[in-house]
């Protein structure tokens, strides 16, 4: 029984790639963050990503499958202080699209993963101090649409589904540790070559 599974999951993937059709692009954006620390006042700014993209059509119509590796970078303002997160985020989306003629409009959700490429920022003269995590899992859902099959315009909302961080406050009485989270507005354009 394993074999005969073996031998049908094989044949379907050898026999996808001859349908499906895969697209080779590069994507930036905005990212508009949306910082939350418990017990931090975080004023949230404009950060940016960028990287290449891969878009595979799946052989049933109107689903798809994207994923792209970025490095990315979202920050926030305490005080005078910039927290700063740079990573490389892999997100993988799911997308469903009705073609217009020469343009399709789409749905995507999917997972996204992050992996750290900073440390940890401290200020306050050491009484305060933000942690990132090494790694991060988030969820993307948006809407797009794409051009003459070269160019792409998406708009999504990414969520942190686990902490980003811990923001830590010392006083000379009281520790506090509170989760903080990098969520964000996103805003892009790729092209297909």
């Amino acid at each position: 029984m394993k074999k005969i599974f073996a031998l049908v999951v094989m044949a379907v993937a050898f026999a996808m790639p001859s349908k499906a059709q895969i697209s080779w692009g590069i994507q930036a954006g905005l990212n508009m963050s949306n910082v939350t620390a418990d017990g931090a006042s975080v004023n949230s700014r404009t950060g940016f990503f960028a990287g290449p993209t891969v878009k595979f059509s799946l052989p049933l119509v109107g689903l798809g499958i994207d994923a792209s590796a970025l490095y990315d970078q979202r920050e926030g303002k305490v005080g005078d202080e910039t927290i700063k997160s740079q990573s490389i985020q892999v997100p993988i989306n799911l997308r469903y699209g009705i073609g217009l003629g020469v343009a399709e409009v789409f749905a995507f959700a999917g997972p996204q993963f992050g992996f750290n490429l900073g440390g940890k920022k401290t200020w306050a003269g050491d009484a305060a101090e933000w942690t990132l995590k090494s790694s991060n899992f988030s969820a993307n859902i948006g809407i797009g649409a794409t051009i003459l099959n070269k160019l792409q315009a998406k708009v999504n909302y990414n969520v942190a589904l686990g902490k980003t961080g811990e923001f830590e406050s010392v006083s000379s009485t009281v520790k506090e540790v509170a989760d903080a989270k990098f969520n964000a507005w996103q805003v892009s354009l790729a092209y297909f070559f």
